[in-house]
């Protein structure tokens, strides 16, 4: 049985002012999210990158080549309503911030591991003042709870739709710093992701890499790399 998918129905997308933002119109018609809130954006570069997205689409609607209309549409329908418990679930990263699980041995993954995160662990403690501390082991020690609660208080900063990029930045690198490092454009994406990566990397240099897991890790890279994009586009036009 074939799948039914959205046809193409429009001729062009067009960005428009709306309320406080921009919206995206279909041949003059402004585009919604799935639940039917209006689609306003931050800023008209967001606005523009969306369009473009909706132009793309062929003579069947893809969701998968959408990021950024997929990202504001959660970013409208999900975190804007639930802004406190998602700000939350992300600060707590801090706590079991991948930066801070270091390897025992051997002692050149343990060098590489130092040389690689102790700077981020350093920049976080120098611009937050929040020192967060390596662990080796497997058991959980808390980190300092006030330097905790410096970062959760960053985290609530962010516009909604700054938070839904913030998730995938940290989701997917499995740090909190590394997320606030992206977003305050300390290192360059592409180099911290790699960063992120830095356990993965060195299996695959002792044992090669598999097919499959570097393309899981590729289209990691890229949504984190589209999330970058899109905590960029997300600030508010002058």
């Amino acid at each position: 049985m074939t799948e039914w998918k959205a046809k193409r129905f429009w001729k062009s997308a067009g960005v428009v002012p709306a309320g406080d933002g921009f919206t995206v119109e279909l041949d003059g018609r402004p585009v919604r999210t799935p639940g039917k809130s209006p689609l306003i954006l931050p800023s008209r570069a967001m606005a523009e990158l969306i369009a473009a997205e909706w132009d793309a689409q062929d003579t069947t609607i893809d969701p998968n080549s959408m990021p950024a209309t997929r990202a504001a549409n959660s970013a409208i329908e999900k975190v804007a309503t639930q802004f406190d418990a998602v700000a939350e679930m992300l600060a707590a990263y801090g706590d079991a911030d991948l930066l801070c699980y270091r390897a025992e041995a051997p002692h050149e993954l343990v060098q590489r591991q130092a040389e690689a995160w102790d700077p981020l662990l350093d920049w976080a403690a120098e611009v937050y003042g929040a020192r967060l501390e390596a662990r080796t082991g497997l058991m959980h020690e808390p980190q300092d709870p006030e330097a905790l609660a410096r970062l959760d208080a960053e985290v609530r900063r962010l516009s909604s739709f700054e938070l839904t990029a913030f998730h995938d930045l940290v989701s997917l690198s499995g740090s909190l710093v590394i997320g606030l490092a992206a977003a305050r454009d300390h290192r360059p994406a592409d180099d911290l992701w790699t960063l992120s990566r830095l356990d993965e990397l060195w299996q695959e240099e002792l044992w090669g890499a598999d097919e499959e897991a570097a393309e899981v890790a590729e289209i990691k890279r890229q949504a984190f790399l589209n999330a970058k994009q899109f905590f960029d586009l997300s600030r508010i036009d002058p």
